[in-house]
Formats: structure tokens, sequence, C-alpha cells
């Protein structure tokens, strides 16, 4: 009996620390989106997306301890459409796996992470205190009502709805509010044409992009594998060693699709193409990093890498302005990965998977809608063409990011 509880009590030490490590590297991941962001805006507005980004990541963790994990997790697990709204995060439960604490943490990095999505979308030209107003309620309410319906436990889940660590509940739900955003917010000055143009507004700091890229990447195998929650067993140990295997897989492919599709349309390797190629990737294997054979890991990412360039340069055609390619990469991907899980995946369906994702996207794109709208209609969401054309460096921040090389072009 003494030699069962010390096991017992190692085990359960080994998994929290394995969730609360886990939960680090996603919040590096954080870090990676203020890095790739910053160097795909214009070096005036550099200041203020950094602040966004931070900011963000505060808000969604007090908002997500005060309310969201009430909302998602606590008392929940009935099924049904409408949670219940426990105490903050709970008591921990008999016999569990791991600390409760390292559950509340793993889970706040990932509403962060779908607010980071929206950041760089709407980059350049929203006002930074709506921004951070609409954060506040993404993170609170409109993310926690959909990760109940799939993962705390709802009707989704119930529905056989599968998406192991977040392709559409996390990034396709980020892609879908800044879409919202992008719509009611319309395009950076100059970005298009009266007769269809399209200009190119190029990033200022292309080194950053690609750290913020690598961070990114790096970060995700805390994303993936610690979805798997546990690594005490051999089972368990070997179904994390798998997810690391495939959600590298599939990153690389992503990367180097997306590097040819790029040569053999333009004759030139486009740097961002191929850094959202990779995430891409990562973004499109989250559904189900662990199910597919590594082979089959690397044709997701493969296509996912060509899927986000066509996807990229199609929201241009129609004049949807997104500065980083968020909405290809989180949006578009993330429906690609949640599409594909039954191939590899024998308890999904394709039908699950398509209500979940309609469902996700409708929710979130619709309340999101909503609030932005009514941001809109009260505060503004969009900073004046005159704060556009000197950056928002200055107006939001008072600070420039390269006080020795401002430029208002």
């Amino acid at each position: 009996m003494e030699l069962s509880t010390t096991v017992s009590e190692l085990r359960y030490a080994l998994d929290t620390f394995f969730f609360l490590m886990s939960g680090a590297l996603v919040m590096w991941m954080a870090a990676g989106f203020a890095m790739l962001e910053a160097g795909l805006v214009r070096s005036k507005n550099t200041t203020e997306i950094l602040t966004k980004n931070i900011c963000l990541y505060a808000i969604a963790c007090t908002t997500y301890l005060v309310v969201g994990y009430n909302i998602m997790y606590v008392d929940n697990g009935s099924g049904g459409f409408l949670p219940s709204i426990g105490t903050l995060i709970g008591t921990q439960a008999e016999g569990a796996d791991h600390s409760l604490e390292s559950d509340f943490f793993f889970q706040v990095v990932f509403v962060a992470t779908a607010m980071s999505v929206v950041s760089g979308a709407v980059a350049e030209r929203m006002k930074l205190w709506s921004f951070l107003i609409f954060s506040a309620i993404l993170t609170a309410f409109i993310y926690p009502m959909e990760g109940y319906w799939t993962w705390g436990g709802g009707f989704l889940s119930e529905a056989g709805f599968s998406d192991f660590a977040g392709s559409g509940i996390v990034h396709m739900a980020g892609a879908s509010a800044a879409l919202a955003g992008v719509l009611l917010l319309g395009a950076r000055k100059g970005k298009y044409g009266k007769k269809g143009q399209i200009y190119p507004i190029p990033g200022s700091n292309m080194p950053l992009a690609t750290l913020g890229t690598f961070i990114l990447w790096f970060g995700w195998f805390g994303f993936n594998g610690g979805s798997q929650l546990m690594v005490s067993d051999f089972e368990n140990a070997t179904a994390v060693g798998q997810i690391f295997l495939n959600t590298n897989a599939a990153a690389a492919a992503g990367a180097i699709t997306a590097l040819f599709v790029c040569k053999s349309t333009w004759g030139k390797a486009d740097l961002t193409m191929v850094l959202n190629g990779a995430l891409a990737g990562l973004v499109a294997i989250t559904a189900d990093p662990l199910s597919p054979s590594p082979l089959a890991a690397v044709s997701v990412g493969a296509v996912a890498g060509a899927l986000v360039v066509f996807s990229i340069v199609g929201f241009d055609k129609i004049k949807i302005d997104d500065p980083v390619g968020a909405i290809s990469v989180h949006g578009v991907c993330g429906f690609f990965g949640l599409m594909v899980v039954p191939l590899s995946n024998s308890d999904a369906t394709f039908g699950a998977q398509l209500l979940g994702a309609v469902v996700i996207f409708a929710w979130v794109f619709g309340a999101s809608l909503v609030v932005w709208a009514v941001l809109k209609a009260t505060v503004g969401i969009r900073v004046t063409e005159e704060e556009e054309l000197e950056g928002m460096d200055v107006h939001d921040c008072g600070i420039d990011a390269y006080p020795e090389f401002v430029s208002v072009k």
C-alpha cells in the first residue's frame, strides 16, 4: 500500500510538472506572436502592436481566471448548450492525475493564443483601447462558450466533434473573431487601388518575423504535446513522442511547400509566405497530431502550406486586408485541419467535424461582429487618417520602436 501510494504521488507530480512546462511553452508563444507581428507591420506601428500583445495576454489571464474558466469547465460535464457557473477554478477532484492549478494554467495560455490571432489581422489601423475592450469580452465570454460546447463536455462533444489541441476551438475561433473585425474596420490606407490594384505593404523587420515564427514553432510542442494531458505511463509517453514528431513534420512540410509554390508561381522565394507555410502546417496538424502516421502528417502540412499561399492571395483579391495572413493561417488552415481528422482517426466523422466547424465559426464570428459593431458605434474602432499616416506608435504609445529611423511613409 505504501509503495503504491508513492508511485501514485510520483505520477501525480510528473503529470503536473508536464502540464506546467507545456503551459510555459505555450505562454512563450505569446512572444512568438509579438515578434512575428512586430516584424510584419511597418516600423511606425511596432510599439503599438507590441503593446497590444502584452496587454491582451495580461487581460486574457485575468478575465479567464475570474469568469472564463468557470463557464468552460467548472461544474460542467453534463452536456447541453448552457454551462453552469462555478466559483473561480473549482475544487481538486478526488484521484486527479494532476493539480487543478496546472490545468487552469495550461488552459489560460490557450485562450491568450486565440486572442493573439486577432491582433495581427487588425494591425496598423485599429484603436488600441477598442482592441483591449474586445480582448476582455472574447476571453471572458465568447471563447469560453464554444470551449464549453467542445472541451467542456457540451453538445458538440456529445455529437462526436474531435479537435485534439484546437485547430478549430483555438485557431479558427481567433480567425473568426479577426474576420469580423476586419470586415467592419476596412483596409489600410493605400493597400488597394480604385481599379482593383493591390499594393504590397512590406513589413519592417524580417529577422524579427522569422524569430517569431521559430518561437511559435518551438512553443507548439507544448501546445500539442501538452494536450495529451499525461506523460507518466508507457502509452501516454509514447503518444507525446508521436505528437512531437508529427507536429514538427507538418510544420516543416508546410514551409517547404509554401516555398515551392511561391517559386513556381512568382519566381521568388517569398519569406513571409514560407513563414506562414510553417505556421499553416502547425495549425492544420493541431486538430489531431497523434493519429496520423509521420508521412500522413507531412501530407497534412504540405497541403496546408500550399493552401495558405492561395488563401492569402485570395483574400487580397476580395480586398480583405490582413497584414500578417492570420485569417488564412489560423482560419482557413484551421478548418482544413478539422476536416482531415477522419482520414486518420476512425472515431471522428466528417459530419461531426463539419457541424463543429460551422458552430464555432457562426458563434465566434456572429458574437464578435456584434461586439465590434457596438464598439464602432460608440467609442469607434478605427484611428483617424492622420493617425494612421503618422503611425500609431506616436499617438497611442508616445514611444517610437526605432527612434533613429522614424518614417511616416
